[in-house]
């Protein structure tokens, strides 16, 4: 049996997971699903400081007190940074990663510069606080803002992740407009490095398509 880690995208928690952690957890496996320090129910820790490192932290915080190893860590769309960097900190104890319709950053990378004008400007439109953006109107009513300094800092990675066994790209092919992943699938598709998946869902391919998702993550975990 495996272990995974949830990470959740931007405005949303560890409750967005919920299909998918049940059929997981009916399989036999250990599942940690996230919520990110200032978002959802940890909206009360939102504060300015609140940045790529804190979340990065939360991920590791769950690896070490857990005592984890081998851990599966999955991140959905923003969540492909806070992974990305965890994987860096904690060679010792992540194997896999899997991106879920996700950003994949490189060292210097920020969510910023990896994203459309359209989601900089969504990005940029925050609330009275002045440091966490608004969820847009057609998320689930549980989201919350999200602190805007965790999608404006730069990750800084201290190797090449080549410790991790595997990494996937799960592509969400039911957008209902363009999807600004299309481009990522594309590339990693032609990288030996990677295996990539296409799944008939939207953007939250959890909610959507947990079954094939469940497969595909059951598949990655199997050695």
């Amino acid at each position: 049996m495996s272990t995974f880690v949830l990470v959740p995208g931007m405005c949303h928690g560890g409750w967005c997971f919920a299909h998918l952690t049940q059929r997981l957890r009916d399989l036999g496996h250990t599942v940690h699903p996230l919520t990110l320090t200032g978002v959802a129910e940890r909206r009360h820790l939102l504060h300015g400081t609140v940045n790529l490192d804190t979340h990065i932290e939360d991920v590791l915080a769950v690896l070490h007190g857990e005592g984890l190893r081998d851990a599966v860590l999955v991140g959905h769309s923003y969540g492909g940074m806070v992974i990305t960097g965890a994987a860096d900190r904690a060679p010792d104890r992540v194997d896999s990663l899997v991106y879920l319709d996700a950003v994949v950053p490189g060292d210097g990378d920020s969510c910023w510069s990896l994203v459309s004008d359209q989601e900089r400007a969504w990005y940029a439109d925050v609330d009275e606080t002045g440091c966490a953006s608004r969820p847009l109107p057609f998320f689930d009513a549980r989201a919350t803002p999200h602190p805007i300094a965790s999608v404006l800092q730069p990750l800084r990675l201290t190797g090449d992740l080549g410790h991790v066994r595997r990494r996937d790209y799960v592509y969400a092919a039911g957008w209902a407009d363009q999807s600004p992943f299309t481009p990522v699938y594309r590339r990693l598709g032609a990288d030996p490095g990677w295996t990539t998946h296409a799944l008939a869902g939207g953007h939250n391919l959890m909610r959507d398509v947990p079954d094939e998702l469940s497969r595909i993550l059951v598949d990655v975990a199997t050695r």
